[in-house]
């Protein structure tokens, strides 16, 4: 069995192993993560099917609440779940922080919920109190419900995906969260700017865009449009989360593009991803940036 899962807390849905940081060798194409009741290891590329259903046996040995362990083939056409031993779920509810995410199985390629923006929620949950807040790239709403908790005046989610959002206000009410204060927006955020401002000016602004997205988003070419935009979006003394997935730009990549687009806006913190994303090379994982927007 893979013998780095050192956790004994299993309460919360996590990720358990993080092979594509490179930390571990030969081991750089596997993630296993948790979804109770379900155990995901996701591959980048094929192993032999004998080695897979030993890890498979031992996981399921070390959660006794485990009734599924299956496996996301992302290394071929459409991600294809597999189930490997016990039942087949095809989605669960999950918990994060005191706050329920419903997860689906097997009919995109995410779930729902990406695990390594735990401390981003986290940040947003305490952070939100009387805000009014621009979820930009919302797809299923996990900021927007993190906000709505640390009592957010109002959420305004823009997202291209309709289906994304409907999601989105699932979650919300997974969690008894009114909709009174939160908006779903199915728009562009390129081409719809004036819906944004609309809603608008904003204290706080979160940008979780996705690195490449067919006819949508390429986020080297993208993210100075961004960037441009603050100035109409927030309150002088507003703060903005950057976020960045691409293990081909840095953070500086960001920097750079404030210093040139939006120099008002002045760094203050960086959001470490949980513990458990190791990279062995600085600045391929997940980049979560502060800013202070004082024109």
């Amino acid at each position: 069995m893979i013998e780095y899962i050192t956790t004994d807390d299993f309460s919360e849905c996590q990720r358990l192993f993080h092979g594509r940081g490179h930390a571990y060798p030969n081991l750089n194409h596997i993630n296993i993560d948790w979804f109770s009741p379900v155990i995901l290891i996701t591959l980048y590329q094929a192993v032999e099917h004998d080695w897979l259903m030993q890890q498979a046996q031992a996981l399921q040995g070390l959660l006794p609440a485990c009734r599924s362990v299956q496996v996301q083939h992302r290394y071929r056409r459409f991600a294809p779940m597999e189930l490997l031993i016990g039942e087949q779920v095809n989605e669960t509810v999950v918990e994060e922080l005191g706050l329920k995410y419903y997860i689906h199985f097997g009919k995109t390629q995410n779930l729902g919920l990406f695990l390594d923006m735990k401390n981003g929620r986290d940040w947003v949950l305490k952070h939100a109190q009387g805000k009014r807040v621009l979820n930009l790239f919302a797809y299923t709403c996990a900021f927007s419900v993190a906000a709505i908790a640390g009592q957010a005046q109002k959420v305004v989610n823009i997202d291209i995906s309709k289906a994304s959002l409907s999601k989105g206000r699932e979650n919300h009410r997974l969690n008894q969260q009114s909709l009174a204060q939160v908006t779903f927006e199915g728009v562009d955020i390129f081409k719809s700017n004036s819906r944004i401002r609309k809603h608008g000016p904003y204290d706080l602004v979160v940008c979780d865009p996705p690195t490449l997205q067919f006819g949508s988003v390429n986020i080297s070419r993208d993210y100075a449009k961004i960037i441009k935009k603050i100035p109409q979006w927030l309150l002088p003394e507003g703060e903005i989360i950057l976020c960045l997935n691409s293990p081909d730009l840095s953070a500086e990549f960001i920097f750079q593009l404030i210093e040139q687009y939006c120099p008002a806006c002045i760094f203050q913190e960086q959001i470490s991803p949980p513990e458990v994303f190791k990279e062995t090379q600085q600045g391929k994982g997940l980049k979560v940036l502060v800013f202070k927007y004082q024109p």
